[in-house]
């Protein structure tokens, strides 16, 4: 039996200098004044980092956007918050959009939390794999710098061509896919979707998986994507973790866990939310077996 937790979108937030708002994050910052700051709150982090270590759990999966304007402060807060949570065998990390926000911070996320974005390989690269007992975590990045209000992702060919690989090598354990953008999207939210999520969804109808846990959306979802011969693969996002309440589409502050026991052929999947109430409590979910 193996536990996973799964959590994502902390925005973790930082005062900027002027000088570092001459680009994109002149208009993030802005957005972030508006409203944004109010609904993405510090102490619901502590909370809910609280709660999950509460918890029994084997690794947690961190889905992106650690910070909010990748500015340097916030990184190495996010750093110290990862170091807080557990070592980098322990806990798994895949950038967002907001983690490498403009170009020239791209390779930050590496600087910072290498220890939890490398394989057992030992190569700084994605996708990466990580085996933990019967499952295996494959590790994609869909963060890439953007024109301004966008927030798309992006795979790319050799990532893909790469992850086709990865799957077929860990055939026979439980693959759990950890990405940050959603493998499909709404047409209202085209400037903020993969854009080549199709094609992630092409290497999934062929080779397979047992599970994609992605974050981005700030809610709680579900889908079931193709896999070959007739299998399903349940594709589900979480709230964000720093969440103070509800916010149009987006959820309050959650995170997920998943316990997978089983063999190939044989597996059973069954999560359960932890959820942030009104009153500020954490509580039970929804409990579902997905296999």
């Amino acid at each position: 039996m193996f536990v996973l937790a799964h959590l994502s979108d902390l925005h973790m937030a930082a005062k900027p200098e002027l000088a570092q708002l001459l680009n994109k994050r002149g208009l993030g910052y802005i957005n972030w004044q508006r409203g944004r700051k109010y609904f993405h709150r510090p102490e619901v982090l502590e909370a809910v980092t609280r709660d999950l270590k509460a918890q029994s759990f084997d690794h947690i999966a961190v889905t992106g956007d650690l910070v909010n304007l990748s500015l340097p402060d916030e990184y190495a807060a996010a750093a110290a918050w990862l170091a807080a949570l557990g070592n980098g065998r322990d806990v798994t990390v895949v950038p967002g959009n907001h983690d490498v926000y403009i170009r020239e911070v791209e390779q930050m996320p590496a600087d910072f939390w290498g220890d939890y974005m490398r394989g057992d390989d030992g190569l700084d690269r994605f996708p990466f794999v990580r085996r933990r007992g019967n499952v295996a975590l494959i590790a994609l990045s869909t963060g890439v710098a953007t024109g301004p209000f966008m927030a798309t992702g992006r795979l790319g060919e050799r990532q893909l061509a790469r992850f086709a690989v990865a799957l077929e090598e860990t055939r026979g354990a439980f693959r759990v896919v950890l990405i940050h953008h959603p493998p499909q999207s709404p047409l209202r939210r085209t400037l903020r979707r993969l854009v080549d999520a199709a094609a992630l969804r092409r290497v999934l109808a062929d080779k397979g998986a047992e599970l994609l846990l992605h974050g981005h959306d700030h809610r709680s979802s579900l889908i079931l994507l193709d896999g070959p011969n007739g299998q399903k693969i349940p594709a589900i996002g979480v709230p964000s973790a720093s969440a103070d309440a509800p916010h149009g589409d987006e959820g309050g502050a959650g995170y997920y866990l998943f316990t997978i026991d089983g063999t190939d052929g044989n597996w059973r999947c069954d999560m359960r939310t932890r959820l942030r109430s009104a009153d500020g409590t954490m509580r039970d979910g929804e409990r579902r077996t997905l296999f």
